[in-house]
């Protein structure tokens, strides 16, 4: 049984004016497979989720989503068709509490989006799943906490849970790993790995290496905005060219 491919980018180049960033970068991801994506700062790495995501337009190129060409699909509407993504740094809201953010979130992800004249408490499964989300973090005591009194772990925790809380097909992970504890990192590679079914594929961005080699099926390797090294992660590892940029040798 042939396993159906859930993203394809051809030739996907961005240039910011002269500058080049990410040039001819062409790979598949078959739907369920965890990619890592690594490389040193500066390889083109964050770029390349912007343009999957839709946060910038590819300067050529083509970008496929389980077949369809989503190329200039605005970001927002990649978010309505099952596409997440975490970023570098906490896109929460930190002036509000945690409910509003989760409200926020889910109200904005689904039909009642429509609905701007009612109150949002008259949504009754938006927030069963606010007390859901909130739950799983194990962060629903503090519900009424704005997110700024949080460590900066848990944010990082919450932000995450809200990507699963969309129930996405492809999920984007950008360096997620930031500001976590060894046992926050391990508690992310459990949801990773036990929580998440084979149903999503997921693309992780890190330069958490134990991280991403307890959780990637397959390793792709960015330096100087091409695409060097793409194979399972012992043969990532054992490339000469991947073990020259990073160790020197």
């Amino acid at each position: 049984m042939s396993v159906m491919e859930a993203l394809r980018v051809e030739n996907l180049t961005k240039y910011f004016g002269g500058v080049k960033v990410l040039e001819d970068i062409a790979f598949q991801v078959p739907q369920g497979e965890r990619l890592g994506v690594i490389g040193p700062n500066g390889a083109g790495k964050t770029t390349l989720i912007n343009l999957i995501n839709g946060q910038l337009e590819p300067t050529r190129g083509r970008i496929f989503y389980f077949g369809e060409d989503i190329t200039d699909l605005p970001t927002h509407a990649r978010a309505h068709i099952g596409q997440a993504r975490s970023y570098q740094l906490c896109s929460l809201f930190q002036n509000l509490t945690l409910w509003e953010n989760t409200l926020l979130t889910l109200h904005g992800l689904g039909k009642s989006r429509y609905g701007l004249a009612r109150s949002v408490r008259r949504y009754s499964a938006v927030n069963e799943s606010a007390r859901k989300v909130l739950g799983e973090a194990g962060l629903w005591e503090r519900r009424d906490d704005p997110v700024s009194s949080l460590a900066y772990g848990d944010q990082r925790r919450l932000e995450i849970q809200f990507c699963l809380a969309s129930d996405p097909k492809l999920l984007l992970l950008d360096e997620p790993s930031n500001g976590l504890t060894k046992t926050q990192a391990a508690e992310l590679v459990s949801t990773i790995n036990d929580h998440i079914g084979r149903d999503v594929t997921v693309i992780i961005v890190a330069h958490d290496m134990e991280l991403i080699f307890q959780v990637a099926d397959r390793l792709m390797v960015l330096y100087e905005g091409g695409v060097i090294a793409c194979d399972s992660c012992d043969v990532v590892q054992c490339d000469p060219r991947v073990r020259e940029i990073y160790m020197g040798t």
